[in-house]
């Protein structure tokens, strides 16, 4: 007989059927025995009253994977309003060992240290399982979205020959007896295939060697990046990466609806047009709105992200705010300037229910542009970026794009507050293991 998942039962009341997962609960009572057995659709209630059946379910704890054959029973009480009678049951494995923590419980009752620790089990939990589902369905949604507008997907290296983006330190390694990295984005790759497709994303891991030890930074997350070529300007980044958060979120809704459910995730508000401020307006809002002035800062600090945050929400019905014009000389070499304000550059930010999200803007795409910002930041050996300004040597249309990281994207959406809550084996300043 073919398995069918816990959640196809009713489409077969009446019918026998086989089942097969793990066993969530067990509850063993005088008469009757209930085993509530766990697969990758959900849950199914079994009924075992054969003295035989119940003595060997009495012998396989939580967790153990087993088959069950029997018949789908209408009963209103059961998950999906039908159990499975009169089964047998035949072990798939060794009877399982003790887990760490009661998997059956509604909400995981460990610390996150512990939790990390058995992770391996740990992401069996409902909850945590659900949380992965959701960020699958971003990661489609994020693909869906940009292929729709005619992006090609596109796989870049991760170890590379020169440590040449500024901004986060760089892990190293013995590269057949080379010095090389690994790769803290795929930026200036992605800049190059705007001369072939002139359109491209990627979805990849990127390696950053920050020593920052917070609730918000990994050494390894999932990079969401993409670039777009023949742009007028910054606002046309804005626009694809305005569109692509709202199939993001279409996407989660459609796909991942009962894990948005279980975990009673509230969708954030996206309005139709992007919200837009610029940098030196913040700046100008939040000192009169707090009494200090900031309007000096070069960046947007987390409390200042925040205040913009609620303000976007309060003002304009929105869970994101773009934030553009950030000071030139604090940005990326790569970074165009804007021509109409000068010291402020055409990058941008996103800001998610008051914490940043997306970093973007127009790039640089003239070769003598390149040259003049590197030797503006005292870099005159050009060997290092020679492949990048071939590209921009030979003919680069005007170009911007944007990146961000999916799991504080998850981690925002699900408002949990620890970036390693949504991230299936973090890796940060103590972590190496799982």
């Amino acid at each position: 007989m073919q398995r069918i998942l816990s959640t196809h039962l009713p489409d077969f009341t009446g019918q026998p059927v086989r089942l097969a997962g793990w066993i969530h609960r067990r509850r063993l009572l005088k008469s009757v025995a209930f085993l509530i057995l766990r697969d990758a659709a959900g849950l199914a209630q079994v009924v075992v009253t054969d003295p035989a059946v119940r003595a060997q379910l009495e012998h396989l704890p939580e967790e153990t994977t087993v088959s069950v054959t029997g018949t789908a029973t209408a009963q209103p009480a059961a998950p999906g309003g039908v159990e499975v009678t009169g089964p047998t049951i035949m072990p798939l494995t060794d009877p399982a060992a003790p887990v760490p923590f009661d998997l059956y419980r509604p909400d995981l009752r460990a610390n996150l240290p512990t939790i990390l620790d058995h992770a391996p089990v740990a992401l069996r939990h409902p909850k945590l399982a659900a949380t992965h589902r959701i960020a699958a369905a971003a990661v489609a949604g994020f693909r869906k979205t940009l292929t729709t507008m005619g992006f090609v997907e596109i796989h870049t290296p991760k170890i590379v020959g020169t440590a040449t983006e500024s901004g986060a330190n760089v892990f190293a390694l013995d590269y057949f007896g080379r010095r090389a990295y690994l790769a803290q984005s795929p930026q200036l790759y992605k800049q190059i295939m705007v001369g072939v497709f002139e359109r491209v994303f990627e979805v990849g891991p990127v390696f950053r060697a920050e020593p920052s030890d917070t609730a918000r930074h990994l050494a390894a997350y999932t990079s969401l990046d993409a670039e777009l070529g023949f742009v007028d300007d910054h606002r046309d980044v804005i626009a694809a990466c305005h569109a692509t958060v709202a199939g993001m979120l279409a996407t989660v809704t459609e796909r991942a609806g009962p894990a948005v459910e279980l975990l009673d995730v509230r969708m954030p508000a996206l309005p139709a047009d992007p919200v837009i401020v610029h940098f030196a307006d913040a700046l100008n809002m939040i000192s009169a709105a707090t009494g200090r002035d900031v309007t000096g800062e070069p960046d947007l600090a987390p409390e200042h992200e925040r205040w913009l945050g609620e303000w976007a929400l309060r003002e304009h019905g929105s869970d994101f705010v773009f934030v553009e014009g950030y000071p030139t000389r604090h940005r990326a070499f790569y970074t165009h300037p804007d021509p109409a304000r000068p010291g402020c550059s055409r990058a941008i930010d996103l800001i998610f229910r008051g914490v940043e999200l997306v970093s973007g803007g127009q790039r640089l795409h003239r070769y003598g542009d390149y040259v003049a910002a590197l030797a503006e930041r005292g870099e005159t050996d050009l060997t290092p970026y020679a492949g990048y300004l071939d590209a921009m040597r030979y003919g680069m249309p005007p170009h911007g794009g944007f990146a961000f990281g999916l799991e504080r994207f998850v981690a925002r959406l699900l408002g949990v507050p620890n970036i390693r809550q949504v991230t299936l084996f973090p890796r940060d300043l103590h972590r190496l293991a799982p």
